[in-house]
């Protein structure tokens, strides 16, 4: 059973296992009520629960997120077989500042005016919970995991798999 925790370590982990990940997909709700995805990038080097994105201030996501701003990121690495999926709410934030505080270079090719373009804004989502998938990307492990599964008829229970809510105060 996947356990939900709210502890500061087991938000620290979401946010390790998804750090590296250069691109998540964002999934928010269309005017049909149908679901869309793009790949986005965060744009942070610290996270406490909030995640920001750049994104152009007129945009199919940013009137969708102001229909309905629930949201899903799908993170994957399936180099190191690390999954996560985080919701929570999106909104549209206009702050020179933080953009600044948040810029980085290599923006520019989406954002050619830079963090001071009036066209330029940020999608800030509060993440609600999350839930993992952590585990061993070894060859060794997969064989062994193979093998249990064949003889034993027993899929293995390698890795983690955690729930976290983001609501509570750590504790």
């Amino acid at each position: 059973m996947v356990e939900t925790r709210s502890d500061a370590e087991a938000k620290r982990k979401v946010w390790e296992m998804i750090k590296d990940i250069g691109t998540t997909m964002m999934v928010t709700m269309d005017e049909q009520g149908r679901f869309r995805g793009r790949p986005m990038r965060a744009s942070q080097k610290e996270f406490d629960g909030v995640l920001w994105f750049f994104t152009e201030g007129h945009s199919p996501k940013t009137g969708e997120v102001s229909q309905d701003e629930r949201c899903l990121l799908a993170y994957s690495d399936p180099s190191s077989q690390n999954y996560v999926s985080i919701y929570g709410t999106a909104e549209l934030v206009r702050d020179v500042a933080q953009q600044k505080k948040l810029w980085s270079e290599p923006l520019r090719t989406w954002f050619p005016g830079g963090a001071e373009d009036p066209k330029v804004a940020l999608l800030k989502v509060t993440c609600e919970g999350a839930e993992y998938w952590d585990s061993p990307s070894s060859t060794l492990v997969h064989a062994y995991g193979y093998l249990k599964a064949v003889t034993t008829g027993e899929p293995p229970h390698p890795g983690a798999n955690d729930k976290v809510d983001f609501s509570k105060q750590a504790g």
